[in-house]
């Protein structure tokens, strides 16, 4: 068994006085072609200095608003940690965007920024701003790493911007699959992203992933409810209190983020939320059945695991294996030996499943609460999460 891994600090490649961010397939493919020397018009010059800065703004972000994602840092591969730091800091920045801004028009505008500040960085050409440049660092740390072959799936930052847009006024949740496919596309989608900055493109990881993202953001929209029932002023929520990144809008006044479906099931009345909070009529019943089936996803992730490692075919198909992004390229081992197996796969990607541990500990301590979401205690970082993470990361069990 290993150890807790050590937390190292992340890899600053050296410089004099500046690097640029290009991408290293044009770079290649200009050396290929005889030029001595690599120029790209118009590229971003960023110096070690600001990519240094712009690590420190993300990990203060982490720290403030997302507390188990920073906790969870040293067990991400030390090569792939700028990519998760700046993976997460962005999902913070999206995710905040209803809460920062005042209306939903505005909140599209700066959400229309993030594109094309994601598009720019992803191209090497990231604007002035912390999250863009370790966004642009990473993804030419990937390139850099598979010589080429892998990159980050633009498509997918699009996914997770676009699904928070949808949301910007807290509109319902028609019914229970609708959460799991908001969660899906925020919080599996990030997980999806931090696997193929490991790098990897495994069908079999990324469908463990998809149950883990789909657990954290239900759980996540749970945590939230009584933020957005009785929202406070505009930019002073803390994440200390968040799974992932939060959702923590307040366009819309007094909103229940509950499946309308589940609701209706268990007599739940808006207004009656808005009078009196926890004590309202059904909603306890309400909240443990999304909790339910929040833990339902841990479930089978477990249960994948465990098959996966025994060699045993998974028990269904992964929903979205037909999806462009989702394709499993051959990985070769050191030295060029075969593609690695799935039980291999798992393994290297475990670190990227940690978020399992904080959310499992979230739904005890809720069901300790008998499924009162307002009580105090689960606003509030659980300080069992370090031990448990080790434990779990020495086990290998989520």
């Amino acid at each position: 068994m290993t150890g807790l891994p050590r937390t190292v600090r992340p890899h600053i490649r050296p410089s004099t006085k500046s690097t640029t961010i290009y991408s290293t397939i044009k770079a290649r493919g200009q050396r290929r072609n005889g030029s001595s020397q690599v120029e790209q018009p118009g590229a971003s010059l960023v110096t070690s200095d600001e990519i240094t800065r712009a690590r420190r703004y993300c990990l203060d972000s982490l720290r403030k608003y997302d507390t188990p994602s920073s906790l969870l840092l040293p067990y991400i591969p030390s090569h792939a940690r700028d990519a998760y730091v700046a993976l997460r800091a962005f999902n913070i920045d999206v995710a905040r965007t209803a809460d920062t801004t005042g209306t939903p028009t505005i909140g599209a505008m700066r959400l229309q920024f993030q594109r094309d500040a994601v598009t720019k960085a992803l191209q090497g050409q990231p604007p002035k701003q912390p999250i863009a440049i370790l966004l642009a660092k990473a993804a030419d740390d990937i390139l850099e790493k598979t010589e080429g072959r892998s990159k980050w799936s633009k498509s997918w930052f699009m996914r997770i911007i676009d699904t928070r847009e949808k949301y910007l006024s807290n509109p319902p949740y028609p019914s229970m699959p609708t959460l799991e496919s908001y969660s899906e596309n925020t919080y599996s989608t990030l997980l999806y992203l931090t696997l193929q900055a490991l790098p990897m493109s495994s069908l079999a990881a990324d469908h463990v992933a998809s149950h883990i993202g789909k657990a954290t953001g239900i759980a996540t929209v749970l945590r939230g409810l009584p933020l957005l029932a009785f929202p406070g002023p505009p930019n002073k929520h803390s994440n200390q209190s968040q799974l992932g990144g939060g959702d923590m809008g307040a366009t819309r006044q007094g909103a229940v983020m509950l499946p309308l479906d589940v609701m209706a099931e268990a007599g739940v009345q808006e207004e009656d939320v808005l009078r009196s909070g926890g004590n309202a009529h059904g909603l306890r019943d309400a909240v443990f059945t999304v909790a339910t089936r929040a833990n339902d996803h841990l479930i089978t992730a477990r249960q994948m695991l465990s098959s996966i490692r025994a060699g045993q075919q998974e028990s269904h198909e992964f929903e979205h294996q037909d999806e462009e992004e989702h394709v499993s390229l051959p990985v070769m081992a050191a030295g060029g030996r075969n593609k690695e197996t799935q039980a291999q796969e798992v393994e290297r990607a475990f670190g990227v499943f940690m978020p399992a541990i904080a959310t499992q500990l979230w739904l005890e301590r809720l069901e300790k609460a008998d499924f009162d979401v307002f009580s105090p205690k689960l606003r509030v970082t659980d300080w069992r999460l370090p031990f448990n993470a080790w434990w779990a990361w020495q086990r290998r069990k989520i």
